[in-house]
């Protein structure tokens, strides 16, 4: 059943009443009247909600300017048609100015009138799904959404908590997939800039003749196809935030602008001799060693630090595999929401594949691995059979072990990959440790006090 169309029709002459009552009714709006402007503002005053409010100009008794100041004061997205009589078109000119969709002069033609109606309730929609959208995308970067039970994700999450609400600049770190952006967009919903916009620049993805204009804009004329001026993304993101993916590979050139703009908070486009201040927040990213490129003189040193007030380490999913089972759930159901599969879950056997996996392309390699699993699966779930190769084959062979020029304690080495191997066999079996026990080739006993030696903590204490 659709959305019921209310109108709201305001006007002191009882006929006209009666005919907008009629004319719209038969359109298949539902239709509410009022006489006067007093009693309109009643109306919204008491809660009724209106898509559309008509409202004659000049009445006795509270004029139409009144009726919009109240319409746009209770719901600011609903809106407003003025009907005016022959002579005020200086007063319809006014309401237009205070945000009435359109206005339509005595005597109309119907057609005319009802394809005014359908325009704005077609912008009304439009509104309400842009709204909605809004609240989605905002909902789904809230921090209690961010999916990670691992000491390691709990302790970013904290970190952006913190510096959500300054203004001060993040360098978040981390492989490519492991989630940087969904860090910096929790940072930016859920700070004081979260009414603002939100705009990603890939600085690996721009060609670097062009990268210049696409970040500070240009006017008409500064290079062959600059037909007219253009807005650059820190313009659009003013009083939001500029989030600038890949950092790393910045060009030397717009290292030293983007430098400029950071200390004065202006950006010049390209072509111009004038500066446009911007109020914009920077988080950066990268998955690359930026410390290396520093010290190799390929990063500004002075930049990096501008970047660099807060720094944010994103681990990669190898190193969090007890984050591997919620994020299925979470993947699985944006996979539904997007392609309408119906697979419900994932078989015990075909979880245990999914942990014991290394993923060198981290959540986002889990996300496709669990996309073509769902559109290849059978039944309602997801089983070893529907898992590609990669996650279904042998281990892949270890890396080479290496002896650091300088040493290395053997007894803390041993204690941390004794730790990792303990943690990824609980991870695989929820917790059970006589499972865990019997993945490692050890007893039950045995388990238990390495487990106390090392100070790792079960999901499941019972067993």
């Amino acid at each position: 059943m659709g959305h019921e169309i209310r109108i709201l029709a305001v006007d002191d002459e009882r006929s006209m009443r009666e005919m907008l009552e009629i004319l719209l009714k038969r359109q298949g709006y539902t239709v509410v009247t009022a006489s006067t402007g007093n009693k309109a503002r009643e109306l919204l005053e008491a809660g009724e909600r209106f898509d559309i409010v008509i409202t004659d100009l000049m009445m006795d008794r509270g004029t139409g300017i009144d009726v919009l100041d109240a319409v746009k004061e209770h719901d600011p997205e609903c809106e407003v048609i003025v009907i005016t009589a022959f002579g005020t078109t200086e007063t319809a000119v006014e309401a237009m100015k205070k945000g009435a969709y359109d206005y339509i002069a005595k005597p109309f033609n119907v057609d005319e009138f009802l394809i005014i109606v359908r325009q704005a309730l077609e912008r009304r929609k439009l509104i309400r799904e842009n709204i909605d959208l809004k609240a989605r995308v905002e909902g789904r970067y809230r921090f209690e959404d961010i999916v990670g039970r691992s000491p390691a994700m709990k302790a970013v999450i904290a970190i952006c908590r913190k510096v959500a609400e300054s203004n001060a600049s993040v360098l978040i770190s981390g492989e490519s997939g492991t989630g940087k952006e969904v860090a910096a967009r929790a940072i930016h919903f859920g700070g004081a800039r979260a009414s603002g916009p939100f705009v990603p620049i890939n600085c690996g993805a721009l060609p670097e003749q062009l990268m210049e204009s696409e970040m500070f804009g240009h006017v008409r004329g500064a290079f062959t196809g600059a037909t007219a001026d253009k807005d650059g993304l820190f313009k659009v993101a003013d009083r939001g935030t500029v989030f600038l993916d890949e950092v790393g590979e910045l060009p030397p050139p717009l290292q030293v602008k983007l430098l400029r703009v950071l200390q004065d908070r202006n950006v010049r486009p390209v072509g111009s001799s004038r500066e446009i201040p911007v109020d914009v927040r920077v988080i950066s990213a990268t998955n690359r060693d930026i410390d290396e490129l520093v010290r190799e003189g390929r990063f500004r040193t002075d930049l990096f630090y501008r970047l660099n007030v807060i720094a944010l380490h994103v681990p990669p999913l190898r190193e969090r595999p007890e984050d591997i089972p919620p994020l299925v759930d979470e993947l699985l159901g944006r996979v539904e929401l997007e392609t309408g599969s119906r697979v419900a879950g994932v078989s015990s056997r075909a979880m245990r594949m999914l942990v014991a996996h290394d993923y060198p392309g981290n959540v986002r390699e889990l996300s496709n691995v669990l996309e073509r699993a769902a559109t290849l699966a059978s039944g309602d779930s997801i089983d070893i059979d529907d898992l590609p190769e990669s996650v279904r084959g042998e281990r892949r062979e270890s890396a080479p072990v290496i002896l650091p020029d300088d040493g290395a304690d053997l007894g803390d080495t041993l204690a941390h990959v004794e730790k990792r191997l303990i943690e990824q066999a609980l991870a695989k079996t929820g917790g059970v440790r006589t499972r865990a026990a019997d993945l490692l080739g050890v007893s039950l006993r045995s388990l238990r006090y390495r487990m106390e030696k090392l100070e790792i903590d079960s999901l499941d204490d019972e067993k």
